[in-house]
């Protein structure tokens, strides 16, 4: 079977097609920057030079493909333009539902967030049927709101698609913004100052790379169109993520406890020289309100209609932690 996958060379496009490519499915993989493609070298992948944001170029590695991964996007937690989020997110997800619609394509697999829920309340556990916020920390996330209603319109048309929600990933793969809790780890590796904001009680949801690879698998093979799929791991306290880092590696943790008051003050600096530089900021201040809530996520509905199981948090981070003392020689 061959299957088209945009984002090729992201973080969770890369993994996804290797993934793919060793089960035996033929993968076109799209790819914007020749120099981003080392790894995906593999006798079932098939590389196709284009971008979300030329059609003509989806329709030519699309076509032949009866499955559609859209993994593509720009993650960032800021950029100098906020209409290149949108244009990003939401104008090359509409390009490549169009193509999948003029190409006949059996289903499409969107790569959302499951930010897009917003942070749960009074210590609920957020799931697929949690309500949009009214409002965003960051613009990331309301633009993949947005698209995922732009999806809901062409299901309206014909068109199957399924909706995946990662929670915050980590693992083997590039230390980007996609990737932020890798990078604390390989920090905490090489023995620098751990930050901690606030008292670090706060609960986000992890979810280890390769689970997120086989969810989109699984959501492919099992989804049922119009249906989103949170794709979690464990939801644990940002202090005890990064105990459990210093356990796995044995080595003792520096933690620098920094108020969020510090913090909100310390990114609007950053933010207005980040204005007049474009030179992105350490921390934005959407991010820094991000910190506040828990973010305590439910993958119960994957679970069950899809044959979801990601491993561990335990397992998670020591596979992540012999990789990067692999990768980086640490």
């Amino acid at each position: 079977m061959n299957v088209f996958v945009t984002g090729a060379t992201g973080y969770v496009g890369k993994n996804l097609s290797l993934r793919l490519a060793r089960e035996g499915y033929i993968v076109h993989a799209l790819y914007r920057d020749i120099a981003n493609t080392d790894g995906l070298g593999h006798e079932n992948i098939k590389l196709f030079r284009g971008d979300i944001l030329d059609k003509g170029s989806l329709l030519v590695g699309m076509k032949g493909c009866s499955q559609v991964f859209h993994t593509a996007a720009l993650v960032s937690v800021w950029t100098r333009n906020n209409s290149s989020i949108e244009s990003q997110i939401i104008t090359g997800t509409v390009n490549v539902l169009e193509a999948a619609l003029e190409l006949s394509a059996e289903k499409v697999i969107y790569t959302s967030t499951a930010g897009v829920f917003g942070p749960s309340r009074n210590n609920s556990m957020i799931n697929e049927n949690h309500p949009y916020p009214s409002d965003y920390f960051i613009h990331y996330e309301k633009a993949k709101a947005r698209t995922e209603q732009i999806v809901s319109g062409f299901v309206d048309k014909g068109l199957k698609v399924v909706i995946v929600n990662p929670t915050r990933i980590y693992g083997p793969g590039p230390l980007n913004d996609a990737n932020s809790v890798s990078k604390i780890i390989k920090r905490h590796l090489e023995g620098k100052i751990g930050l901690v904001p606030s008292d670090g009680r706060s609960i986000g949801n992890y979810v280890y790379v390769d689970d997120v690879a086989e969810g989109h698998i699984l959501a492919m093979k099992k989804g049922r169109s119009g249906e989103r799929y949170i794709l979690g791991g464990e939801n644990i306290a940002f202090i005890d993520l990064m105990k459990l880092i210093a356990r796995e590696s044995g080595r003792e943790t520096r933690r620098l406890r920094i108020p969020v008051a510090v913090m909100s003050f310390l990114s609007w600096i950053f933010l207005a020289a980040a204005r007049l530089t474009g030179i992105k900021p350490l921390i934005v201040p959407g991010l820094v309100r991000r910190f506040r809530p828990d973010w305590i996520v439910s993958s119960e509905k994957a679970r069950e209609e899809l044959g979801y199981h990601p491993v561990g948090i335990e397992q998670g981070i020591k596979k992540t932690i012999e990789w990067l003392k692999e990768e980086y020689q640490l």
